[in-house]
This record gives structure tokens, C-alpha cells and sequence, in this order.
């Protein structure tokens, strides 16, 4: 594929394509980590090439403990993606955060207990920095173009919690989550956004609040339904938006995600084995030859 792809959107509950792509095709993507939850959908907006990851498989048949996340990001960084966009549904914290608002969150805080969360393994040690774990000039350029694409309510900045699911959150976890001051609550950012910034790559997320959490005393009990209804609504808007971010986004971002790893390897060179080059050259090649 000669031509360079803008943005890669990984599409979560109930987003298993992209509308919109014209000039569209299929791709199996093989990595060191297995394949990806699936195959990669590209095709054309505009003058820009889009690629679209179905982070649960077509047909929502993978867990969020149970994806490939490390796959998923390596077969992005293979095709040559520097930025991803996650749609993703979230339940609020919050109640200024309603259901059927979009939210570009700027905090992450990695409650899992089950997961991968690194590519660096077997001899090679990395100590990445998230500070701020999403990329802050995607970040602004979602924001503007989902205010200029008509969404109901956008907000700008908020903390978001992963928890392990696949089980939704007791009223107790619910409520010690608001107490650490938490916005959202999801169950894929982490470990994703993590590896992306290993991969040095832009990666900023869209959620979309899809309920309140069980905290909200005259919330209904959170269901799979109401998680579908809203992203639903939201599908053109999110559409939309990316149309509008398209035109914005530099083949060489003005950001500081892609040199992620340039004081982050810890490892001597003479100390790395023939195998840890294999798995990770694609990532960090250029670092270690």
C-alpha cells in the first residue's frame, strides 16, 4: 500500500464499521502477538486514507479481558498509522458527565488486574512516560471537531477509570470509584492507550456516555440495550467529526508521541537477544541497530 493512512479508528461496543469509507477493502494483518480482533477495514474519506479495527471482532465475540490489545496496536503501527481514535461507550461518574455526551478525556487510571500491558519482554526493559496518557494535540483537534459537527454536549478533559469487566461495577465499587474523583468508567482504554504510546503513536479516545454507572440512585440498572441505543445516536456525529479532524492531521505531528521511546530503553544494546530484535523491530528498530 503506497499511500499513507491518516487515522486509524478502533471501533468498540456496537461500532463494528465505519460508515462513510468509499473505496474500501479488507486486510489480515499477521503479528508477533497473534492477529488483531479483526480484520482492518480501509478505505477513502476524502483525500485521506482511514483504517477501521473492530476491537471485539465483527459481531462483538471477544472480551475486553480477552483482547489481543498488543496485536491490535503492532498490526496499526505495521501499516504505518501515527493516529488513532477510539470510539468507545462509557458509563459516567459524574453527574454533569449525562448520558448521550461525548466526552474527550484527558486522565486515565488503569484499574484492570488481568492484562498485558507492555510490548517490552524478554530481555528488552522500557520505562515509557503517560504522564498525561493521551495525545494533548489530538485530544484538541477531536474536541473542535465535534463541537463544529453538531454533538449534543462535548466536554473537554476528564478522568477515566478501566476497570477488568466483563461485569458491570457493585454500587460500592461504583461509589469508591466517584470518590477517587474518577469521570468515567470503561473497560478497554487500558492497556491501549498504554501500548500506543509505546508504539509512539497519537492516541486520544471518544467516549461516548452511554448511562450513568449504578451509583445514580434513579439510574436504571445498566444494560447491554441502552449501551447500543446511544451509540447509535452518536454514530453520525462521531462520523462526522472524523470527516471535519481529517484535514487537521499532519503526516508528521507537531507532538512529542513520536519520540515516546527515545530516553525509555533501558536495556543495553549488547545485553538484547536475537529474539526480542524479531518481535519488536517494527517498534523500536530504529533504537537498537
Amino acid at each position: 500500500m503506497n499511500e499513507k493512512i491518516a487515522l486509524a479508528v478502533i471501533g468498540g461496543s456496537g461500532l463494528y464499521d465505519f460508515p462513510g469509507l468509499q473505496d474500501k477493502w479488507t486486510i489480515e494483518v499477521n503479528t508477533p502477538f497473534g492477529k488483531p480482533s479483526s480484520q482492518i477495514l480501509i478505505g477513502s474519506l476524502g483525500q485521506r486514507r482511514i483504517a477501521f479495527l473492530a476491537r471485539h471482532g465483527i459481531g462483538h465475540q471477544i472480551s475486553p479481558t480477552e483482547v489481543n490489545y498488543r496485536s491490535n496496536i503492532y498490526a496499526l503501527k505495521l501499516l504505518g498509522v501515527q493516529n488513532i481514535i477510539s470510539v468507545s461507550a462509557c458509563g459516567s461518574l459524574q453527574e454533569e458527565f449525562a448520558p448521550g455526551d461525548i466526552v474527550v478525556p484527558d486522565q486515565l487510571f488503569d484499574n484492570t488486574n488481568n492484562r498485558v500491558r507492555s510490548f517490552f519482554e524478554n530481555g528488552i526493559v522500557a520505562h515509557v512516560g503517560v504522564g498525561d496518557p493521551f495525545c494533548h494535540r489530538l485530544n484538541l483537534d477531536i474536541f473542535q471537531a465535534l463541537a463544529d459537527s453538531g454533538a449534543k454536549k462535548v466536554h473537554q478533559g476528564g478522568k477515566l477509570l478501566t476497570i477488568e469487566g466483563p461485569r458491570f461495577s457493585t454500587k460500592a465499587e461504583s461509589n469508591i470509584y466517584r470518590s477517587w474523583g474518577m469521570s468515567l468508567i470503561g473497560m478497554t482504554a487500558s492497556p491501549e492507550a498504554f501500548l500506543a504510546r509505546e508504539a509512539e503513536m497519537c492516541y486520544s479516545i471518544m467516549a461516548h456516555v452511554t448511562d450513568y454507572d449504578v451509583w445514580h440512585s434513579i439510574e436504571s440498572p445498566v444494560s447491554v440495550d441502552m449501551v447500543l441505543q446511544v451509540l447509535k445516536n452518536n454514530t453520525k456525529v462521531a462520523s462526522e467529526a472524523i470527516i471535519r479532524l481529517i484535514p487537521k492531521l499532519n503526516d508528521e505531528p507537531d507532538c512529542s508521541c513520536a519520540s515516546a521511546l527515545e530516553s525509555a530503553i533501558i536495556t543495553k544494546k549488547e545485553f538484547i537477544s536475537e529474539e526480542s530484535i524479531m518481535n519488536l523491530d517494527a517498534i523500536i528498530g530504529k533504537y537498537i541497530h
